[in-house]
């Protein structure tokens, strides 16, 4: 029996709609973000920028043993990506995966043919104790944001948790031809969870016009909530920036024109490129980081962080902050990013996921495609002159 692709995902994250090779290097991505651009009146000056960075890197072991020993039980999910996650009340944090693999496993570590696959899940994370949250039943289990339409399927990006509601952001995709690579995205929208059962209370259109897939990352900073997006135009990924006061994402929009802010959607302005599909900026000294797959290389194995005194910008490289052991022949890595709720101080947990250009490679070993937990420390070393 031939195995069936779960391609689809990836490379929509690596080289998005038309596969299109380009070489832009550090430093001329630094020079896209030119620090004379004009900047708003409450654009702070911070020293975070004006230091320099070390980082040193680890696997971070607990979650690594706890995710791998979940995975091979085959009792729930057994790999997945996207791979972000939200503290919940009650010490829970949620993590939550796009295309998802759901038991049994082998006693070989090896998955069945016919093995579950959702397009969306949810992992619950009680202690060390791990629960598979998904849509349907037991017995037939679906994703939790189901297609809406035949040849559609959603992939969910950031969330964000309210006093009432679990909000995530979603990408809907639609398949247009009969190839492989014949599909596209369609839409955003935002799904409103319970957030203790996790059931779906609704589904909202969410601003779609620009083209950007507004789902990259969610960041509360001050009065506002920063939504990131990427304008994926193939081996070419740029990041753009909305916003909306409070933290209710159903108020109106305003967006990053590179000057100001504007209720236009369309006005939006490519911030920076070679990010990826999925990234994160957060707080972090009294500036913002940013952590990326460095989407300038294709394949890059190099996980890499940049500074800013303000959510757009500019943002300037602060270091190589991992490279990733695993990239080499089939074997892929992509949509890196850091989990602000674990971080302690200097010391960041970071994620990136796993995949394989061979998807019989997924079947032969579950432990593949899974994201792997990464520690890592950012010290000054100095600030420049």
């Amino acid at each position: 029996m031939r195995r069936p692709s779960r391609l689809r995902r990836t490379m929509s994250c690596l080289l998005g709609p038309v596969a299109v090779l380009s070489s832009v290097s550090l430093s001329s991505l630094a020079a896209s973000a030119d620090p004379s651009a004009p900047r708003p009146a409450d654009a702070a000056q911070c020293a975070v920028t004006s230091t320099q960075w070390q980082a040193s890197s680890k696997v971070e072991a607990g979650r690594t043993a706890l995710f791998d020993a979940y995975g091979n039980s085959g009792e729930g999910w057994t790999g997945g990506d996207s791979t972000y996650s939200v503290r919940l009340t009650g010490g829970r944090t949620l993590w939550l995966f796009s295309d998802t693999f759901l038991g049994p496993v082998n006693d070989d570590l090896t998955r069945p043919l016919e093995t579950p696959f959702l397009n969306n899940s949810f992992i619950e994370q009680r202690g060390d104790s791990l629960r598979t949250i998904t849509g349907g039943t037991p017995d037939e289990p679906e994703s939790l944001v189901p297609p809406a339409q035949p040849d559609t399927w959603n992939w969910l990006g950031a969330g964000t948790a309210t006093a009432r509601s679990l909000d995530v952001m979603f990408l809907e995709f639609e398949k247009f031809g009969p190839g492989m690579w014949d599909f596209g995205w369609h839409a955003n929208k935002l799904v409103r969870f319970d957030p203790r059962t996790y059931d779906v209370r609704e589904i909202l259109p969410m601003p779609s016009e620009s083209g950007v897939q507004w789902a990259s990352w969610i960041e509360r900073s001050g009065p506002h909530t920063y939504i990131y997006g990427v304008d994926d135009q193939g081996a070419s990924k740029y990041m753009h920036l909305a916003r909306v006061t409070g933290n209710d994402l159903t108020a109106p929009w305003e967006y990053w024109t590179g000057e100001d802010w504007s209720p236009e959607e369309t006005a939006s302005a490519a911030i920076m490129p070679g990010v990826a599909n999925e990234y994160s900026v957060t707080r972090f000294k009294d500036g913002y980081l940013l952590v990326t797959q460095d989407t300038n290389e294709l394949f890059s194995s190099n996980i890499v962080g940049y500074v800013s005194c303000t959510p757009w910008g500019p943002f300037v490289p602060a270091a190589t902050l991992h490279q990733t052991p695993e990239t080499g022949g089939n074997i892929i890595t992509y949509n890196a990013h850091e989990h602000p709720e674990q971080r302690r101080g200097n010391r960041l947990l970071l994620t990136y996921n796993v995949n394989s250009l061979d998807s019989n490679e997924l079947y032969d070993d579950v432990t593949i495609y899974r994201p792997r937990f990464v520690e890592v420390t950012l010290e000054a070393t100095g600030a420049e002159s």
